[in-house]
């Protein structure tokens, strides 16, 4: 599967239904405890208690119960060993295979038996705790509906989810699940989205709310205009980060490979060396039996698959393994300002209105100027107007200047909107601008009087500062790079506790500063969401994207935030380092255990039982390790869930 990435085309649709079906076949295929398994383990069985209780045997000498059940049962293992043989590749299971054969070849059956009945158990849990792994990934896939109500020419029609393509309209009742990524064109709902964005409480949405493809409505009824249908929605590329994860090798995960297949050398080594030192058949079967690579072999994969499903369900895509295992080294986390620290839209901050000036007329002269602007800092006055409550006429007529603002007619009051050049220009004069105030201030005159000042600027997001702190806690440097003027930088730093700031910044320079952090060492993470952050997100260690930003800064990114919040950001950071953290538990444990134990039967302290025992327990003990970070359950459900 290629990497992946955000699709450039919102009518592109690659149904998530072909998927569903490729991994119910996987599913299926690697179902634990197959009726196979379970009669090689049940002959198994039935043939160590026949003859630990020797109830018969036909020819003593070469126990025929024992071989026979040694062929049935491990069948499969003999043939994986003997292809791995001729491939001259040491494996596990060619290494159990020999202490199997050693011990049925001096007439230890019952160890041989009962050794390969450890080995079978052992596969199957791993199976079973594998395929847990791959349901979790069925269970993505198969919550969103493969059908849906689209109004089409005047009719509901019920259709199905890749027919629908981007400019339709949906239908979704309440108790129902959002089949695609769209804006809402009329209804009011409450909406339970913590499957895509992670947020715990319901979100309310009305006419233009964005909504996610795999959200619950809860409440009222919605039509939702259609942005992105599939592989395109937020939930598809959601459900393509865990499977791509499934199938990506991480560098730690070839590590992992190359580990298991020294500890088998070194197993067979030391088998050599007890024989040729003790001459103890016993002993020598031992030391092949108890050392044992599979759990970190296994578990290293299962661990990546947790912790990418695990932040997928924060809303955090992580495009696949090994920027995960780069995640969990990160010490450094550079963030752009717009859109990143700030929601990237203007908000009214002040009003400051000239004496003897109520603040709720200077807004009302104000937002009626503006109120048919297109200017991101228009729409903030009216906004802010609107929020007040503030009554705002119709404007007569109005006139805007390049540069300088807006003249307009109201209630017959000719009023100037705009910065000091168009009141000086008017021959207005207007109070210096207070220091420490930052933002774009918008001055206002009504009949050549002046009537006072409004600052609007870019909102900080809530969770930003909590985020910083967090990064913090977690020993991460930050530092924020903007093209904004040093003041604003400087006090956005301040108020969020930034450690450095960088200002005047055009995406060539945040592209070379980035560049020096990791050629200096640092593990560097770009956050970002524009246009100009794009070179700087590549050129990192890891680039984050936030949901909301452009195109290309989320396909040049390795992560991205889905719902937006830099809170998602410090979980999924939390998350790659117990990631690495139990991946390196299990390295550790393995090479302890493995070393112990071959010291162990080396020198006769361990017989072939007891050591299989050591060796199957150890390795689920790895596997389950790694299973900790596998998705646990459902949240919690609603009228519409499964």
């Amino acid at each position: 599967m290629p990497p992946l990435s955000i699709p450039q085309a919102a009518n592109r649709t690659v149904p998530l239904e072909d998927h569903a079906r490729s991994h119910e076949d996987s599913v299926h295929d690697h179902a634990p405890f197959e009726p196979w398994a379970i009669g090689r383990m049940a002959v198994a069985l039935l043939g160590a208690a026949i003859l630990w209780f020797r109830l018969h045997e036909p020819l003593a000498p070469a126990s025929v119960i024992g071989i026979a059940t040694l062929a049935f049962a491990g069948w499969p293992m003999f043939k994986e060993a003997f292809e791995n043989l001729l491939a001259r590749r040491m494996t596990m299971e060619l290494s159990m295979t020999i202490a199997i054969l050693a011990a049925a070849a001096i007439s230890e059956f019952f160890t041989a038996v009962v050794v390969m009945l450890f080995v079978l158990v052992a596969e199957e849990l791993e199976h079973l705790t594998v395929a847990r792994g791959r349901l979790a990934i069925k269970d993505l896939i198969d919550f969103v509906p493969r059908e849906a109500r689209v109004r089409r020419n005047g009719d509901v029609l019920t259709v199905p989810v890749d027919s629908i393509v981007a400019g339709d309209t949906v239908l979704v009742s309440p108790g129902e699940k959002v089949p695609v990524d769209g804006t809402v064109v009329s209804g009011h709902s409450y909406v339970d989205q913590s499957r895509i964005t992670g947020e715990s409480m319901p979100v309310e949405k009305v006419e233009g709310a964005n909504v996610y493809a795999g959200s619950i409505n809860q409440m009222g009824a919605l039509e939702i205009r259609v942005e992105r249908v599939g592989r395109d929605t937020s939930y598809g590329r959601i459900v393509e980060a865990v499977e791509h994860a499934e199938q990506t090798r991480a560098p730690v995960q070839r590590l992992a490979d190359q580990l298991a297949g020294y500890l088998v050398y070194f197993a067979v080594g030391a088998a050599i060396l007890t024989y040729v030192l003790t001459r103890d058949v016993r002993d020598t079967i031992s030391v092949v039996i108890v050392a044992g690579a599979c759990g970190i072999a296994a578990g290293t994969p299962l661990a990546i698959l947790g912790g990418i499903g695990r932040a997928a369900r924060l809303g955090s895509i992580i495009k696949g393994g090994v920027h995960l295992e780069t995640l969990g080294r990160i010490d450094t986390v550079v963030l752009d300002k717009t859109g990143t620290l700030t929601v990237g839209e203007p908000a009214v901050q002040a009003i400051s209105p000239a004496p003897g000036i109520d603040p709720q007329d200077l807004l009302r002269f104000a937002a009626a100027a503006e109120l048919h602007s297109e200017h991101p800092l228009a729409r903030a006055v009216v906004s802010e107007a609107s929020k007040q409550a503030v009554p705002v006429p119709e404007p007569d007529s109005f006139c805007y200047t390049i540069g300088r603002g807006i003249t307009a007619s109201v209630e017959g009051r000719t009023v100037l909107v705009g910065n000091r050049k168009l009141l000086a220009e008017a021959g207005i004069e207007t109070p210096i601008r207070v220091d420490g105030q930052i933002g774009s201030d918008i001055v206002v005159a009504a009949d050549r009087r002046y009537l006072g000042e409004i600052i609007v600027a870019d909102t900080i997001r809530p969770e930003a500062r909590k985020a910083i702190e967090a990064l913090h806690g977690l020993k991460v440097r930050t530092m924020l790079l903007t093209g904004d003027t040093a003041a604003v930088g400087r006090s956005v730093a301040q108020e969020l506790g930034i450690d450095e700031v960088v200002s005047d910044m055009l995406p060539e320079n945040k592209l070379k500063t980035v560049r020096e952090l990791v050629f200096r060492g640092h593990a560097v993470a770009m956050v970002g969401d524009g246009v100009n952050d794009a070179p700087a997100l590549t050129a990192a260690n890891l680039g984050i994207a936030m949901g909301s930003g452009t195109d290309i800064a989320k396909e040049s990114a390795d992560v991205v935030l889905i719902g937006n919040d830099l809170g998602k950001l410090v979980e999924t950071l939390r998350i790659a380092r117990r990631t690495r953290t139990i991946i390196w538990q299990n390295f550790a444990g393995t090479i302890g255990v493995d070393a112990l134990g071959i010291a162990l039967a080396a020198f006769g302290f361990l017989n072939p039982l007891l050591a299989a025992f050591i060796h199957v327990g150890s390795e689920l003990a790895f596997i389950l390790n790694s299973a900790r970070l596998l998705p646990v359950g459902r949240t919690s459900g609603t009228p519409g869930r499964r």
